[in-house]
């Protein structure tokens, strides 16, 4: 990684990384339990349920979530596993969740240097300082470390996948594959939909121009990897359930929630068409009879007022996952609305650059996280949307966002030399840094 080879680089990149983790620890310490959604006594929201889970692991053995002292599969282990560590050596009160916190305050941290990575070898070093500096500026990073939820260890995993398929496709080397591997079973423990990102390599080998050997035998690595890992998650369901659990029992409620347009019911029409449903329990249920009631509503929808729900699918997934802050606890006083702002401002001028940098011909850098942010977005439209699950990709709209802003500040310079130099670094960046 011959980016971090730069002294001037390093020293930007640590001095940033230390000021976002201070920042970071300070809001952890200051704000503390403000920042918990729910109500550890009621168990009411995720994160105290995350709580509940780690600390039940710990003492009992048994991963439980929305099943009282009973085994689940309801979610994947990867926070609850990490959150137990740290209670194990902490305390399970207050001592093992605030050293959790401080320990995603260093993942935001150390997220400066993948975030400096992709950004560099997408665009260039100016482009890749102003990305680093928005994400450093984004309030929702403070607010993701200070509380307990999946999105803060799932992000930078997801940042590191990115790399390691950056640096595999270029280095065609073992290593990087089974990194990738090893980083997807990763990203799996704490969110399944990550499992099928890999899948965009194919794109990559076909631009790349890798032979059919090649793509088997990466093929194979990859997917090595990855059953390696999950493969004590599905020995620990089968023994549990009796049963072959890919990854949880609870995808059936999501599709259906998904289908709730403003959180409201369908219209009359559908009850007369299917009586078998009730206004009261529409949304119950899990697994295959919430599939089944999800199909029902999108066939009425889509056949009836098709306009709506094909808007609520595209326009209104891509708003429910980008448009709105992952910001649910004020932090310093700042209010959402003024978050909210900052957030579409962002995602506008990361639009923007995206089609800035179609006209400039940069594609074939750009690949990856284009291919990131589809992947992405598509994953979650048949499901519930919402902007806990577009979180992860907000950075990548920063990096898009600062090649905007870098190439507004040259036309109005109206540099020429500097023009040309950039060019030829955008020209040649896919490759460079990645030996």
């Amino acid at each position: 990684m011959n980016y971090m080879k730069e002294p001037g680089t390093r020293r930007f990149l640590i001095i940033i990384s230390f000021v976002v983790f201070v920042l970071s620890a300070l809001i952890v310490l200051l704000h503390g339990d403000q920042l918990l959604l729910g109500d550890p006594q009621k168990l009411n929201n995720d994160d105290v349920k995350y709580i509940h889970t780690a600390r039940v692991l710990l003492n009992e053995g048994t991963l439980v979530y929305n099943s009282g002292a009973e085994p689940s599969a309801f979610i994947m282990p990867g926070l609850p596993l990490i959150l137990s560590g740290f209670m194990a050596v902490f305390g399970q009160d207050h001592g093992g969740v605030i050293a959790f916190r401080l320990f995603q305050s260093l993942l935001q941290a150390l997220s400066i240097f993948p975030i400096y990575y992709i950004a560099r070898y997408t665009f260039n070093h100016r482009a890749a300082v102003i990305a680093t500096c928005i994400t450093a500026l984004y309030l929702p990073d403070y607010f993701t470390s200070g509380s307990v939820l999946t999105e803060g260890t799932y992000r930078i995993i997801i940042l590191l996948l990115v790399c390691a398929m950056m640096i595999a496709v270029h280095s065609r080397k073992w290593l990087w594959y089974i990194l990738v591997g090893v980083l997807t079973a990763a990203a799996a423990y704490f969110k399944p939909q990550a499992s099928l990102f890999p899948c965009v390599m194919l794109i990559f080998w076909l631009v790349y121009r890798y032979s059919f050997k090649e793509i088997a035998k990466y093929t194979f690595t990859i997917l090595a990897a990855y059953i390696v890992l999950l493969i004590p998650w599905w020995i620990r369901n089968y023994l549990t359930f009796g049963e072959f659990i890919l990854f949880t029992s609870s995808a059936g409620s999501p599709f259906l929630l998904g289908t709730r347009i403003d959180y409201q019911l369908p219209p009359a029409g559908f009850f007369e068409a299917y009586p078998q449903y009730s206004p009261e329990t529409i949304y119950m249920g899990a697994d295959g009879a919430a599939v089944s009631k999800g199909l029902d509503i999108l066939k009425y929808g889509l056949s009836h007022d098709p306009l709506k729900y094909i808007y609520h699918y595209t326009i209104g997934r891509f708003e429910s996952l980008y448009l709105v802050p992952f910001y649910l606890n004020d932090i310093f006083n700042i209010s959402k609305p003024l978050v909210t702002f900052f957030q579409k401002t962002i995602v506008y001028l990361g639009l923007i650059g995206m089609v800035w940098a179609f006209a400039q011909k940069l594609w074939k850098p750009m690949l990856p996280i284009v291919l990131m942010m589809a992947y992405f977005t598509a994953i979650h439209l048949p499901f519930v949307a919402m902007s806990r699950y577009g979180y992860p990709s907000f950075v990548f709209f920063a990096c898009f966002a600062g090649y905007a802003i870098y190439r507004v500040y040259l036309f109005f310079t109206r540099g020429k030399s500097e023009e040309l130099e950039a060019k030829r670094v955008e020209s040649r960046n896919h490759h460079s840094g990645i030996q």
